[in-house]
């Protein structure tokens, strides 16, 4: 990822998924802080039908040369077959925060 800070976005289909999936990014230093919200509704296409489901998003703020071993750990510790995982570099905001976000993650 070229960005200096990015944002990494899942979802889930609890709210107890979701708290264990910012916990642990957090608690492996992975991400500065996450956030969740919900219940959302989600509307998708899987196994060739239309899906709506009640789920969770996490948001996990992080350094960008931090991003590839975040999403690794959001992969491999979330309950779904085919986890979103997407990522959204971060063009600006307070030059202290994002001292903070990377400071933490270190």
């Amino acid at each position: 990822m070229s960005a200096e800070h990015v944002i990494i976005m899942s979802t889930t289909d609890s709210e107890e998924s979701a708290l264990a999936l910012a916990s642990g990014a957090v608690e492996a230093g992975l991400g500065a802080c996450a956030q969740i919200v919900g219940p959302i509704t989600s509307v998708f296409r899987w196994d060739g039908a239309v899906q709506t489901e009640r789920e969770w998003r996490v948001e996990v703020k992080t350094a960008g040369d931090r991003a590839q071993a975040l999403i690794e750990h959001l992969e491999a510790n979330h309950g779904y077959d085919v986890p979103e995982v997407v990522t959204v570099p971060v063009t600006g905001g307070s030059v202290a925060y994002l001292s903070w976000v990377a400071d933490e993650t270190r």
